[in-house]
């Protein structure tokens, strides 16, 4: 695959805390306004710049995109960012708890992502999508980076080392606790690129609608350009390529706002019928082919034999939930569209269903085992399209940290 550095806008090292946020879409309009309250350097105002416009604006009108422009240019003319004299490549560790991830921030090829070098385990909305190709174009900049993965690489990990005996760009704490830590390569890229041409593939982990929207981005200012030569920034988009072993997912559970007409005592009866079902007292299932059930303020243990068949999607304990129970019994039939299930980011925790439950918010919740990482590049691997909301990936990356601009 291919990689480059890139002149990056970024903080000063001073206001990289204050500058740095969660990806867009980890957080709804209201949360954005919560998080960058008092905070005009938070690059929420980038990102999500509906915050800063009236409640009663829809969130794809342009009066959004034209906002988003205004604060980027501000930001930039107040030296709120400032753009790098020269390309460098980027390490970016993030410390969660005992867990640490550590990446490379980087530039890949809009070819790459076409040619499914790149490859992706889920679909994305056409509306999610055409509102960040709007975002990007109307910026002219790669506002948040795509979380990618690949199968580590010894001479990468050689290299990163290196890098991380020097002194920091950046490190410091967010207020929930994750510590961001970059580190700037100031030596050749070469040796960077030379050891990913050797990587046949990499994978979004999380991020599609963002990968999805930079290659559409890419590909209309191809289109714009009649003087098109191949070698223009617009062909890149940002990216951190992490190595797999390094990366862990949280489960990505379920509530069902309605039991389909169904009594509590009914539905609990034909859950029976399809599942082996068992009151157990802890909320997580301890391993595959496991879900836990929420109903009437108690747990359920649903447990199935091993799945017959090679499919690896079919395998997949959210695909078993949805095709034998979701779909027949609570008439999910697509979980993409339909309106009365939602899914709850494994970093809320268990108590979050049980919350939503005992307050009437939903009916029934499920929580499940986390998906491998392994399996999700098996999957990808075999051109197949994992259930959605299937993994949830943690900590996240930040944006504004480092901006790679067309």
């Amino acid at each position: 695959m291919k990689i480059k550095p890139f002149a990056a806008l970024r903080p000063l090292p001073a206001r990289a805390a204050a500058v740095a946020a969660v990806p867009y879409d980890v957080v709804d309009t209201a949360e954005a306004r919560v998080l960058a309250a008092g905070n005009p350097d938070s690059f929420l105002h980038v990102s999500r710049p509906e915050i800063d416009l009236p409640d009663s604006m829809h969130i794809y009108d342009d009066a959004v995109y034209a906002q988003g422009v205004k604060t980027f240019g501000a930001m930039q003319a107040q030296g709120v960012l400032i753009r790098e004299p020269a390309e460098h490549l980027y390490v970016y560790r993030q410390v969660m708890g005992a867990h640490s991830q550590v990446g490379l921030v980087v530039c890949c090829h809009i070819d790459d992502y076409a040619q499914d070098i790149i490859r992706k385990h889920e679909k994305t909305r056409k509306d999610k999508e055409d509102d960040r190709t709007r975002h990007c174009l109307a910026l002219n900049a790669n506002s948040g980076p795509v979380f990618l993965t690949y199968r580590g690489v010894a001479t990468v990990d050689r290299l990163v080392t290196e890098t991380m005996s020097g002194t920091p760009l950046y490190d410091f704490t967010a207020v929930d606790g994750i510590r961001h830590t970059v580190w700037r390569v100031d030596g050749p890229a070469e040796p960077w690129v030379q050891a990913f041409a050797t990587v046949p593939h990499c994978y979004v982990a999380d991020g599609h609608h963002r990968a999805a929207a930079a290659a559409r981005a890419g590909s209309v200012r191809r289109e714009a350009n009649p003087n098109h030569t191949g070698h223009e920034e617009y062909n890149w988009f940002l990216a951190v390529l992490f190595p797999a072993a390094q990366l862990r997912i949280l489960p990505y559970n379920r509530c069902v706002t309605d039991l389909h007409g169904l009594t509590a005592e009914t539905f609990l009866q034909r859950v029976g019928e399809i599942f082996t079902c068992t009151p157990v007292d802890g909320a997580a299932p301890s391993g595959p082919r496991h879900v836990h059930m929420y109903l009437m303020q108690r747990w359920y243990r649903l447990a199935w034999p091993e799945p017959v068949g090679s499919d690896p999607v079919g395998r997949l304990d959210v695909s078993v939930l949805q095709d034998q129970l979701l779909a027949p019994l609570l008439g999910i039939a697509d979980p993409r569209t339909s309106t009365r299930i939602h899914f709850v980011g494994g970093i809320r925790g268990t108590a979050e269903l049980v919350k939503r439950v005992d307050e009437g918010r939903d009916a029934v919740a499920f929580s499940l085992y986390p998906v491998s990482v392994e399996q999700m590049m098996d999957i990808a691997d075999a051109g197949q399209i994992m259930p959605p909301k299937s993994t949830w990936f943690e900590p996240k990356l930040r944006s504004g940290l480092l901006v790679h601009t067309l």
